[in-house]
């Protein structure tokens, strides 16, 4: 079925998906949070549809998965025909050449001009933590001692052991989990409209750059010590924080002449999300290592880190994954770079994405309790605050907007404290981005 536009049949959630809630509450973790009671039963397109008949307008994507769109046919034909002639080989025993033949595709258009070699993984958390390992490898390769590795304040980079060492989004993440990993350093990320140190860009020349280059490498590191810098180049679950061109640029520069490898976490940011394959390349950054997934296979579970060719030159064996790299995976991976090729969806991503920044500028301008609209292509950040002079958040009337959207057919998510992340399918037109204002506009009444 093809919708065109939200449709609430019933007050949600509606009487089958409550049920359902009630199921999912007495046998799934509780670990899992949600932001809205949907239940998902069918979803083409931009759109969802819940139990009750609802239809939404999706604006979170799955946190930036389906960016070509949910069941995108050529994505579902490439599933069928690869899961008709082969399913499974496991990558530790043989080869299959879905692997190889993605691998190629990849690195060519992954940053940097250097070879490189790739390691598939089954999510983002995975690829973190393979990533960590062959920074280690490496550092430890050239005769350095590699016991740090420094991740930045606001940073989320999953939560299996080594990726929630680095995740400092909230303490929920990590409370009662240690011990973590030995050496992680955490130090404070260029968000200029919370800036940890109250300094104001650019006025402040770098403050919270000079702090690690001058302070910390100064008087606490040696570099032969730290094996990594870790951060996303465009903070996701943080609250999309984009940071000043040179600050990253000056940062990575520092690591290349210290040694220390630049891992840099495009899981939510790549695969044209900002209107590049990879937000790095927007600040035109080369990673050591950069690690993927979310829209990678546009929801099925498929992750990879690429790095320096030199950096995965270790022994058999130091690093493996029964399930890795799977053929049907990885064909449905294919067919969305196919798709993200032949429906130029990066010049969409920049498109719109203009767009809806615009949009919200204009309705900023009427309600100063947007504090701040940001963001790069589709993948924009929305804050909102109880003074705009002050910058003091308001979660509260966030969680509103969110929850009084829902009721009326529009999927939002939130990130850091007090913030939106706006990041839809990236194949939405003007008419989805001006019905998603229709719909903020007619509950903002209602939660102020």
């Amino acid at each position: 079925m093809e919708w065109t536009k939200p449709e609430i049949k019933v007050e949600p959630p509606g009487p089958k998906s409550q049920a359902f809630i009630k199921r999912d509450s007495e046998i799934m973790s509780k670990s899992l949070s949600r932001a809205s009671e949907l239940v998902g039963k069918a979803a083409h397109g931009v759109f969802v549809q819940d139990l009750d008949d609802n239809v939404f307008l999706d604006f979170g994507a799955g946190i930036a998965v389906a960016g070509v769109g949910h069941t995108h046919k050529k994505v579902v034909d490439a599933i069928k025909r690869q899961a008709e002639q082969l399913i499974f080989a496991n990558s530790l025993d043989y080869y299959t050449v879905p692997q190889v033949d993605y691998a190629e595709r990849l690195v060519n258009i992954a940053p940097g001009n250097f070879k490189k070699r790739v390691f598939f993984t089954n999510s983002g958390s995975e690829s973190v933590d393979g990533a960590i390992k062959c920074a280690k490898y490496y550092n430890r390769k050239m005769g350095r001692g590699g016991y740090y590795g420094f991740g930045f304040l606001g940073g989320f980079h999953g939560r299996t052991m080594g990726a929630v060492s680095f995740t400092t989004t909230g303490k929920g993440a990590r409370k009662s989990f240690w011990p973590m990993y030995a050496g992680n350093v955490i130090v404070p990320y260029a968000d200029c409209y919370h800036c940890y140190f109250g300094q104001r860009y650019p006025e402040c020349g770098l403050f919270c750059l000079d702090y690690i280059t001058d302070v910390l490498f100064e008087k606490a590191y040696d570099a032969d010590d730290v094996a990594f810098f870790l951060l996303e180049p465009v903070q996701g679950a943080g609250g999309y924080i984009v940071p000043p061109t040179e600050w990253l640029q000056k940062l990575q520069k520092f690591a290349n002449e210290q040694g220390i490898s630049f891992m840099v976490d495009e899981v939510q940011s790549g695969f044209a999300r900002t209107g590049e394959w990879f937000a790095c390349q927007h600040f035109n950054i080369e990673p050591d290592v950069m690690m993927v997934s979310k829209a990678m296979a546009a929801g099925l579970p498929c992750g990879a880190f690429i790095s320096r060719a030199e950096m995965q030159d270790w022994w058999s064996g130091a690093h493996e994954g029964t399930l890795n790299g799977s053929p049907v995976i990885l064909a449905a991976a294919s067919a969305v770079l196919d798709i993200m090729e032949e429906e130029d969806l990066r010049a969409n991503a920049k498109k719109q994405g203009a767009y809806l920044k615009k949009r919200w500028k204009e309705f900023q301008e009427k309600h100063p309790e947007v504090g701040d609209v940001r963001g790069v292509g589709l993948m924009v950040g929305v804050e909102f605050v109880k003074d705009p002079e002050t910058r003091e958040p308001d979660a509260k009337l966030r969680n509103n907007l969110i929850k009084q959207a829902f009721k009326k057919g529009l999927l939002l998510l939130g990130a850091g404290k007090n913030s939106l992340r706006l990041c839809p399918p990236l194949i939405i037109q003007e008419e989805h981005v001006d019905t998603a204002m229709e719909i903020v506009e007619s509950v903002w009444k209602k939660i102020k």
